[in-house]
């Protein structure tokens, strides 16, 4: 019997295979091992817990997706609007904000849990994307292979240019790969998809992380996120008929 540790993969008899030499491929052949959960964690509801808790209960080598929007002073720290605390920036100043280590933290919680050619998708924002998060991946099985912007519709702030986008990094753990593993080419690298932020300040596209998450898993799946925020990504799952299992500090 495979092990949690193995990528378990359907059977494909060879004539199959020598009929399918290109890199796409609309089939997915990488599948999750059962799962088994903790009592304390229940699927497709609003846990409030501690991220890194919630990940230290979790199986190993378990779950092939995940979604990561970690809360960080980056812009803030870099752009002294002279806002924080007042108006639009009294809720997002308010949000428990996340160290650098803390983030390498949920990284390697998350590496943990993912099977072999599992993804996370890291949402960033520009400084972040331009100063670069290889760092923050040391020590880790994961590796960006891919980058998605997201276009908000929306102007945001900027000394210079107004920001209007964030940017959502594809990650994979070894063995990093795309056939047999991701299973939609279709999406594509700039999406446009407006989102109210009423719920919460940093809320995300629902139709898009719905597209990610259906390209990397299949049917009955369970889509992890340790930092749901507004819990757009269980919507998501919800939609494309996958299991959410995930946690706020706030619930």
């Amino acid at each position: 019997m495979p092990s949690n540790v193995e990528a378990v993969h359907d059977a494909v008899d060879e004539p199959a295979r020598a009929r399918s030499r290109t890199v796409y491929s609309a089939n997915r052949t990488l599948r999750a091992p059962e799962l088994t959960l903790p009592e304390a964690l229940i699927p497709d509801t609003r846990l409030k817990m501690d991220g890194l808790a919630f990940l230290s209960m979790l199986p190993a080598d378990t779950f092939p997706v995940a979604f990561l929007d970690p809360q960080y002073r980056g812009v803030l720290e870099k752009l002294a609007y002279g806002n924080e605390g007042r108006n639009r920036g009294r809720r997002r100043s308010a949000l428990a904000q996340m160290s650098v280590a803390t983030i390498m933290e949920f990284l390697h919680g998350i590496d943990r849990t993912l099977i072999p050619s599992g993804h996370l998708f890291l949402w960033v924002d520009k400084f972040h994307l331009c100063e670069g998060i290889l760092p923050w991946l040391k020590e880790t099985d994961l590796a960006i292979v891919d980058l998605v912007t997201w276009d908000k519709g929306t102007f945001g702030m900027g000394y210079r240019t107004r920001r209007r986008a964030e940017y959502c990094l594809v990650l994979q753990k070894k063995p990093h790969r795309a056939k047999g593993v991701w299973k939609v080419h279709t999406i594509t690298d700039v999406v446009m998809e407006k989102v109210s932020q009423r719920e919460h300040p940093h809320a995300k596209p629902v139709n898009l992380q719905g597209q990610l998450l259906a390209a990397v898993s299949n049917e009955g799946d369970c889509v992890i996120d340790p930092a749901a925020g507004s819990f757009s990504v269980l919507q998501a799952a919800q939609n494309h008929g996958r299991m959410f299992l995930g946690c706020d500090l706030n619930g």
